[in-house]
C-alpha cells in the first residue's frame, strides 16, 4: 500500500485524454487509444481515476482485493472439484495427545498458497499487472459458473427428464464473465482448453455432445482474441523485428526450458527479478534439448501412470495451458529483453498450487504428522519473501536497482533508471544510464532517444542531433525521436527543419499530443495564428492536462484580440501548473492590457519568485508599476532587467521613463 507508480503504470493508469466519458468511449471503439486493447480493463482504471485519481494507494488497494478474491475463488474450485473426500479420496484426519485433529483442507492450503506465494509479487504489486488480478476474477468465476453447469448436465445425464437441469443461466453467465476475462487480458484464452482438461480428469473421457460442443463457442473467441492480441502487439506494441526472429527448432527448446524455470521458481521462489537475463536460444548447442527432452520425458510418465491415476498428467496439461501464450510460439513484446517474467506465470501458480496441496496432504498422511503444522511453517516462509520482495515496488528507482543488483546486464533496467533520474532533474546521472544501457545494447533506439533527450536539455545540441539521428536510423518510424529532432532544431533556431519533423512525427503518430503543441510554437512564431490555434486544441484533445498548450493557445488568442478567452487559457494553465513562470508572465500581459494594473503586478511578482532571472518579466513588472504610479520600484525593475540583458533597449527606455518621473516635482 505504501508502494508507488513504477514502469509503465503512465500507459495504464488513465491519461489526461481518456479521462472523460468521451475518453471512455475510446477506451472501447478505438484501437490504439491504450496499450494494448484491453477494454474492460482500462474501464476500471478509468472509473478508479474517477474515485481516487493518482493517488497510488487506491490501486494497489484494489490490486490486493482482486488478488484475495481470486485466491477464495480458487479454494471454492478445487472443493467443489475435490468434494468433501479431498483431492485424493479421503481427507487426513490425524489425531494427538489432546485428542483428534481437524481435517487437513487441501483446498484451503492450496488457495493460501497462492494468495502468499513470491512469484505472484510482481502481479499485485505493479499497477499496470491489475490486467492479470482482474482478468483471473473474471477467469475462476467463469470456470466456477461453468462447473456449475456441468453439475446440471451431469444430472441431466442421470435423468434425462429433469426439467430445467441443464442450467442455461449458469452458462449464459460463464460465457459473459469469460468474455470480461478475454477483453482484460488474452491470456485467459486458454480457459475452454483448461475446462476439457478438468473434465476429462474427471471422467476419463471427453463426449462430443456433452463436453466438446457447449465449449466450441468459447474456443472461437478465444481464437479471434488471441489472433487480434497478437496483431495488436505487433503493429501498436511494437514486437516484431530481429530481437523477435526464433527458429522452428528454437522455439521448442525455448518452450521446454520456459517450462522448467516456472516450475522451479514455484517450488524454489529466489531470487526473484523484474527483469531476468534474457537467454541465447541455439539449436547448435546440445545441453538446451536437455529441457525439452525433460518435458517430453515428464510427459511420457504421466501418459504411463493415467490408466492408474490421471491427476499428474491433467497437471502437467493445465501447468501447459496456463503458459501456452508466453512458451515462445506467439511475439510477445516482452521477449524484447527476457523470455521470462514473474508476471507471466501468475495463472501457472494455480495448478501447481492444487498439486502442491494434494501431494502434500497425501504425504503427510503418510507420514504419520499434522499436515497442517508443516504448513503453516511453508506458508510462513512464503508470507516473509513475499513482503521483502514487495520492498522492491517502493518506487521506480528502488525497483530498477534492485533489477541491475540481480541481472547488471538488463540494459532496459539502465535505460528506465535515467529516465527516472531525468524526471528528477538529475541529469549527469541519468546520462550515464543511458550510456551504460548503450553499452549493453547499442541498438537500443529508445537509449539513444533518451540520451538525446538528456543532452537537448543540457544545451549539448550536436550531441542530442547525432543521438536523435541515430534512434531514427534503428527505427525510422520512432515519432519521439522525430519530435525530439524537430526540438532541439527549434532550440538552434532551425525552424523550417523543426517543423518538417514535427509534421513527420504527427504523420508517424497522429495521437501524439507534444508535436502538435510544438508545431503550434512555430507556427505562432510565424504569425500563422489560426493554424497555431488548430494545432494548441488538437494538443489540449490529446492531452487536455498540457499547461504548455493552454499557455500557448492563450498567447495565439490574444494577439487575435480574444483576450477574454486567452485569460481563460492562462488560468487553466496556472491550475495545472501553478509554477510556470510563463503562464504568470503571460496572463500579467493579458490583465495589462484590459486596465487591471494591480492584478498584473501581482501576476508578474509570483513569475519572478519562481523565475527571478529571467529580463523580461522584471520589464514588464517594471511597465506595470510605472502605469501604476510606483515609479521608483519601476526604475528598480528596470535596473534590474538591465543588469540580467543590458542590451534591453526597452528596459533601458523604460528606466529613463522612470527616473524623469521620480525627479519631476509633484
Amino acid at each position: 500500500m505504501q508502494c508507488g507508480f513504477v514502469w509503465n503504470d503512465s500507459d495504464y493508469v488513465t491519461r489526461s485524454d481518456l479521462q472523460s466519458g468521451s475518453g471512455l468511449g475510446r477506451i472501447w471503439f478505438e484501437v490504439g487509444a491504450t496499450e494494448q486493447y484491453y477494454p474492460a480493463l482500462h474501464s476500471a482504471f478509468w472509473l478508479e481515476h474517477r474515485l481516487w485519481g493518482n493517488a497510488a494507494a487506491g490501486y494497489h488497494g484494489v490490486n490486493i482485493l482482486l488478488h484475495a478474491i481470486s485466491a477464495c475463488l480458487f479454494v471454492v474450485i478445487l472443493r467443489r472439484l475435490w468434494g468433501s473426500a479431498g483431492p485424493l479420496g479421503s481427507p487426513v484426519e490425524l489425531g494427538g495427545a489432546s485428542g483428534p485433529a481437524p481435517p487437513f483442507d487441501a483446498a484451503l492450503f492450496g488457495g493460501l498458497i497462492f494468495a502468499l506465494h513470491p512469484v505472484c509479487v510482481e502481479s499485485v504489486a505493479w499497477i499496470s499487472e491489475q490486467k492479470n488480478t482482474l482478468s483471473t476474477v473474471f477467469y475462476l468465476a467463469a470456470a466456477l459458473a461453468y462447473l456449475h453447469f456441468e453439475a446440471g448436465n451431469e444430472i441431466q445425464d442421470v435423468n434425462p427428464a429433469s426439467p430445467g437441469v441443464r442450467r442455461p443461466l449458469s452458462y449464459l453467465g460463464a460465457s459473459v464473465l469469460f468474455v470480461l476475462a478475454l477483453l482484460t487480458k488474452t491470456v485467459t484464452a486458454t480457459l475452454p482448453a483448461t475446462l476439457l482438461i478438468i473434465l476429462w480428469w474427471k471422467r476419463g473421457r471427453l463426449d462430443w455432445r456433452r463436453d466438446v460442443l457447449p465449449l466450441a463457442p468459447w474456443f472461437c473467441l478465444a481464437a479471434a482474441s488471441g489472433l487480434f492480441s497478437a496483431w495488436v502487439e505487433k503493429e501498436f506494441v511494437g514486437a516484431e523485428g530481429a530481437a523477435f526472429t526464433l527458429a522452428f527448432a528454437g522455439r521448442f527448446l525455448l518452450a521446454g526450458r520456459v517450462i522448467w524455470f516456472y516450475l522451479g521458481k514455484f517450488l524454489w521462489p529466489h531470487p526473484l527479478i523484474f527483469i531476468y537475463p534474457r537467454w541465447q536460444v541455439e539449436p547448435g548447442v546440445w545441453w538446451q534439448y536437455l529441457f525439452l527432452c525433460g518435458v517430453l520425458a515428464l510427459a511420457a510418465a504421466c501418459w504411463t501412470a493415467r490408466r492408474r491415476t490421471r491427476a499428474p498428467l491433467a497437471a502437467l496439461l493445465l501447468l501447459i495451458a496456463a503458459l501456452a501464450p508466453v512458451l515462445g510460439f506467439f511475439n510477445v513484446y516482452g521477449f524484447l529483453f527476457s523470455y521470462v517474467a514473474d508476471h507471466w506465470a501468475y495463472l501457472a501458480i494455480l495448478p501447481l498450487a492444487a498439486v502442491a496441496a494434494a501431494v502434500w496432504g497425501k504425504w503427510c498422511g503418510q507420514a504419520g504428522f499434522t499436515p497442517w503444522a508443516a504448513a503453516v511453517a511453508i506458508l510462513g516462509a512464503c508470507a516473509v519473501l513475499t513482503w521483502r520482495q514487495t520492498g522492491a515496488y517502493r518506487d521506480e528507482a528502488t525497483l530498477y536497482r534492485a533489477i541491475l543488483k540481480l541481472n547488471p546486464g538488463a540494459w532496459l533496467a539502465h535505460n528506465n533508471l535515467g529516465i527516472s533520474l531525468a524526471a528528477a532533474g538529475r541529469l549527469p546521472e541519468a546520462i550515464a544510464e543511458y550510456e551504460a544501457a548503450l553499452l549493453l545494447n547499442l541498438d537500443n533506439a529508445q537509449a539513444h532517444n533518451n540520451l538525446g533527450n538528456a543532452f537537448n536539455r543540457t544545451g549539448r545540441t550536436a550531441e542530442a542531433i547525432d543521438q536523435y539521428r541515430q534512434a531514427l536510423r534503428l527505427e525510422p518510424g520512432f515519432a519521439e525521436a522525430n519530435n525530439g529532432l524537430g526540438s532541439v532544431l527549434e532550440r538552434d533556431e532551425r525552424m523550417r527543419e523543426a517543423a518538417a519533423e514535427y509534421r513527420e512525427a504527427l504523420r508517424l503518430k497522429p495521437t501524439l499530443a507534444e508535436p502538435h503543441i510544438n508545431l503550434g510554437n512555430i507556427l505562432f512564431q510565424e504569425h500563422q495564428d489560426d493554424a497555431a490555434i488548430a494545432q494548441y486544441q488538437e494538443g489540449l484533445r490529446l492531452n487536455p492536462g498540457s499547461a504548455e498548450a493552454h499557455c500557448g493557445l492563450g498567447t495565439a488568442l490574444e494577439r487575435k484580440q480574444l483576450i477574454a478567452e486567452a485569460i481563460d487559457q492562462y488560468r487553466e494553465a496556472l491550475r495545472i501548473a501553478p509554477d510556470l513562470a510563463d503562464a504568470h508572465n503571460d496572463l500579467g500581459n493579458a490583465l495589462l492590457g484590459q486596465g487591471q494594473t494591480a492584478e498584473a503586478i501581482a501576476q508578474y511578482q509570483e513569475a519572478l519568485r519562481i523565475a527571478p532571472y529571467v529580463a523580461e518579466i522584471h520589464r514588464n513588472l517594471a511597465v506595470a508599476l510605472y502605469r501604476g504610479g510606483r515609479a521608483v520600484e519601476a526604475a528598480e525593475q528596470f535596473a534590474q532587467a538591465l543588469r540580467i540583458n543590458p542590451g534591453d533597449i526597452q528596459a533601458q527606455r523604460g528606466l529613463e521613463m522612470a527616473r524623469r518621473a521620480v525627479a519631476r516635482p509633484d
